[in-house]
């Protein structure tokens, strides 16, 4: 991914025309459908669940589901202190910028009600409350407390994998519900512009940095994924005891077992591993770091 193109102007007004309205994508006369999965099946990988019914695996799929609007909210949360934190622009910077970025926190304060939402609308249609990790407040705190170019990798890595998310795995599953399926459409619509806005920042961090700033960078960014990694963790053990909730019967231990094991490296791979593929993010890491690059691929496979 290079800056070659990017312009701030240009985003901005390419943001301006992309801009959408939560009540055009979920409201009362736009009803999550439970009968049908919600998560493409690449990221809930519950068909490896063979002691687990049709029924039973719908419902971990929208477990699943529930989780990822959790995730992406406290993502956002974490994200929007940060841009807002970067968008004032010094003397002689591009006299866009600071809109543009200012625009980007506005989407992504926007986002997160829109997790809300759904979230909301999740709640009120399933049988059971469903867990999740935190509180966020202390997780976004953890993320932040490292180097703004350790975190604007992360960040990056974040919006290049969203964009993904829906490309690959959505866009053409029309088996999806219609709601979750255009929440991961518009979603996507707007990160595009995000993660364009994203690589100008990191490039510019970049700029400023030293070798050993890089350097600690990259360490950072492992840290950070080596964090979230610990809080899947911990999420794969409550989707566990909602799914046992849900279905109304208690897994066997050789079924627990086989349960984490399949649900983590799913979420590994929903969460980390498909940033950490991302061509366009490896890319982006090779022009600050070949070093960095080769490093980040080192690791890679663990998450896919």
């Amino acid at each position: 991914m290079t800056i070659q193109g990017l312009n701030y102007e240009k985003l901005l007004q390419i943001s301006k025309r992309v801009n959408w309205r939560i009540e055009d994508i979920i409201g009362h006369d736009k009803p999550m459908d439970f009968s049908r999965p919600f998560l493409p099946e690449s990221f809930a990988r519950t068909q490896k669940l063979d002691f687990l019914n049709p029924a039973e695996r719908l419902k971990l799929n929208q477990i699943r589901a529930f989780g990822y609007l959790s995730m992406f909210e406290l993502v956002e949360r974490c994200i929007l202190p940060v841009i807002e934190e970067l968008a004032p622009s010094r003397p002689g910077q591009d006299p866009h910028r600071t809109p543009a970025l200012a625009q980007f926190a506005a989407e992504e304060a926007k986002h997160i009600e829109l997790f809300v939402r759904f979230r909301s609308a999740f709640a009120d249609g399933f049988d059971v409350d469903c867990g999740f990790i935190g509180p966020a407040e202390d997780i976004g705190a953890a993320i932040r407390n490292h180097g703004p170019l350790g975190v604007a990798m992360f960040v990056l890595g974040i919006e290049l994998a969203t964009q993904r998310h829906y490309l690959d795995s959505a866009q053409d599953d029309e088996g999806l519900d219609r709601q979750f399926r255009s929440l991961l459409k518009h979603h996507w619509m707007e990160e595009c512009q995000h993660a364009k806005l994203d690589a100008m920042v990191f490039f510019e961090l970049a700029a400023k940095a030293t070798p050993a700033e890089i350097d600690q960078a990259f360490e950072d960014f492992l840290d950070i994924g080596g964090f979230i990694d610990g809080g899947l963790g911990q999420q794969t053990a409550l989707d566990l005891a909602s799914l046992q909730m849900a279905i109304g019967r208690t897994l066997t231990d050789a079924e627990r077992q086989r349960f984490s094991q399949v649900q983590h490296q799913a979420m590994r791979w929903t969460f980390l591993g498909s940033a950490l593929k991302n061509e366009a993010f490896l890319e982006a890491l090779e022009q600050v770091s070949p070093r960095g690059r080769a490093r980040i691929e080192e690791v890679a496979p663990a998450f896919c």
